[in-house]
């Protein structure tokens, strides 16, 4: 594998329903990041399709193969990058997913359906069933969507599956800045990874989010940031080297029991 994998974690609006208007968002955000020497470049959830509860039907869910697409393949081949950005993909007549799509210059080359869905997502979206992982130029990185990187097992199973970096396409509603910003570095202290967040901006529907893209070293500190600039794009290169480096210096995983054995309650009057 290469010693280093540049990434970057680009922001901006979605316009609810208008597809090829996102795509052309899309192309102009990994074109500023390809510029800046990015190999992977993650884009918002639901950012192709936008994230606008009361806009939600089967009818209006995108579909893998769609030619709105092929802007977004055009650039990434031209580019040679892979793009991880989120849409809401239909899956039957009255099924669709909260899903991350992987894009290359092949075109959909991989998939992940958001696990852990949140308020109205779980009115409309079926959950998916499984993780995700991409490997690009030997780099191992797991996928996450926004709710999925509350949870510390989520990103654990993709560490345990070899993950050296977890990249999270996420909308956060205004106010929850502190929790996105906690969370996040957390699930790369806990693991000793990195993590790239993408993160909506702006109005969409009737919601405001509010961005936060971030790159994460394997110590949870933040190496860049933006706050609620739009359009933004932020570059980090990530050191395998570092990866290593923090996992012998706090060897969580291999200090994890596999259990922790009955528990006892003392109750004191």
């Amino acid at each position: 594998m290469s010693d280093l994998l540049r990434v970057a974690a680009a922001q901006s609006a979605s316009v609810p329903g208008e597809v090829a208007v996102n795509v052309a968002s899309a192309v102009s955000l990994v074109a500023e990041a390809a510029e800046r020497g990015a190999r992977v470049i993650v884009l918002p959830e639901l950012f192709l399709t936008g994230y606008a509860p009361e806009t939600w039907t089967h009818e209006a869910g995108l579909e893998l193969d769609d030619p709105v697409l092929t802007p977004l393949t055009d650039v990434a081949a031209a580019r040679s990058v892979v793009v991880v950005v989120g849409a809401a993909v239909r899956r039957a007549l009255d099924e669709t997913t909260l899903t991350a799509l992987v894009v290359d210059g092949d075109g959909v080359v991989a998939t992940y359906d958001k696990q852990h869905l949140c308020g109205p997502e779980r009115d409309f979206f079926t959950p998916g069933k499984g993780g995700t992982s991409l490997v690009v130029d030997g780099w191992d990185l797991g996928i996450g969507i926004c709710y999925d990187g509350c949870f510390p097992e989520h990103a654990g199973a993709a560490t345990a599956d070899g993950a050296l970096a977890y990249l999270c396409p996420a909308a956060y509603y205004a106010g929850g800045e502190h929790r996105r910003d906690l969370r996040y570095a957390a699930r790369a202290l806990d693991n000793g990874i990195y993590v790239v967040l993408a993160g909506l901006t702006g109005t969409c529907g009737s919601g405001l989010f509010t961005g936060g893209s971030a790159v994460y070293d394997p110590e949870g500190r933040t190496l860049t940031r933006v706050q609620e600039e739009s359009p933004a794009v932020v570059v980090a290169d990530l050191e395998a080297a570092e990866v290593r480096r923090a996992k012998a210096a706090n060897p969580v995983e291999d200090d994890r029991l596999d259990g922790l054995g009955p528990r006892k309650r003392v109750v004191l009057s």
